[in-house]
């Protein structure tokens, strides 16, 4: 029993680390997103008879100082048919759609500043640029908090960021990278642009990072299209299934613990039935030819009714 215990102990311990791991992952995803609640908010008090296509910079609270946010108003077909040529680092060309269709919307622009490494941490790479965000929200309310992001789709050609406020150049040998965090927290890699420049069809935050250790050099490769090549955080993904791992593991032994007790229980009834099966050996007694048993000596001694008689 002890030491079933110690393997149980032993088990929930590594799950429980793992699981540890896990939350600290997604904490950093959680704090993100509710920065963007945060900023929702505040970009949409920046709003005082708001004209359409026209930029409102927000304020934020003191404990976010450096963080910079603005809101844009936009029809629907406008956005669509249009796009928007200059909004702040962004231009949103033509073709651009949202999902679910709303008659006018709302694009949030957050520049997490100082801050971007904070809210957006990248292991194993620094930062060039501070992290931009570009989210789009239904303008039916523009009193609401804690909005639903809409899904917008460039479906001609692609957005483009181009950062203007470089924090430093990219060491020697090394190669920048755009990084694109979606809203599922998944990070995604593409090639600079023009030097300064990133492409993306959806909307999320953005910024230029390069490896901290240079790279051993490689071949060329092909340029990819626009948009860049996806990878999905490798890490995460990891993580994620040593947890499933650990918790197949447990169930295991959860099942070894319970099929041990289960046997030593049967094992102690057949000992008890057997020994209740032999009970008390009797006297064989020969009778002819054969052995009967017999008892040793009667319990009750019969005894006449007449004796009883004075």
């Amino acid at each position: 029993m002890g030491l079933r215990r110690s393997l149980a102990m032993l088990v929930l311990m590594i799950w429980f680390s793992f699981l540890m791991d896990v939350m600290a992952q997604s904490s950093t995803g959680s704090s993100a997103r509710a920065l963007d609640a945060l900023l929702q908010d505040y970009a949409y008090r920046a709003f005082f008879r708001p004209k359409t296509g026209i930029t409102y910079d927000g304020f934020v609270p003191s404990n976010l100082t450096g963080i910079q946010i603005a809101a844009m108003r936009l029809r629907s077909g406008s956005l669509r048919n249009r796009g928007v040529p200059t909004y702040k680092q962004f231009h949103i060309p033509i073709g651009v759609i949202e999902k679910p269709y709303v008659e006018r919307l709302v694009l949030v622009y957050q520049n997490l500043g100082n801050l971007s490494h904070t809210y957006y941490p990248l292991t194993g790479y620094t930062y060039l640029a501070p992290v931009l965000g570009l989210l789009a929200y239904d303008a039916f309310n523009l009193s609401g908090t804690n909005l639903p992001e809409l899904d917008i789709n460039a479906s001609v050609d692609p957005i483009s960021i181009r950062f203007q406020d470089i924090m430093s150049e990219a060491p020697e040998g090394s190669v920048p990278k755009c990084v694109w965090f979606d809203l599922h927290g998944l990070t995604n890699f593409s090639n600079v642009v023009s030097g300064n420049t990133c492409l993306t069809t959806e909307q999320g935050h953005f910024s230029i990072v390069v490896e901290s250790i240079a790279p051993s050099p490689s071949p060329v490769s092909p340029v990819p299209p626009p948009g860049g090549e996806k990878k999905s955080n490798l890490k995460v993904w990891i993580v994620v299934g040593s947890v499933l791992g650990g918790l197949v593991l447990l169930g295991l032994l959860v099942f070894l613990i319970i099929w041990a007790q289960k046997y030593k229980h049967r094992k102690k009834m057949h000992r008890m039935e057997k020994a209740a099966d032999v009970g008390e050996a009797l006297q064989m007694t020969p009778v002819g030819s054969t052995k009967a048993p017999a008892a040793r000596v009667t319990r009750t001694q019969p005894t006449l009714e007449n004796e009883y008689i004075p």
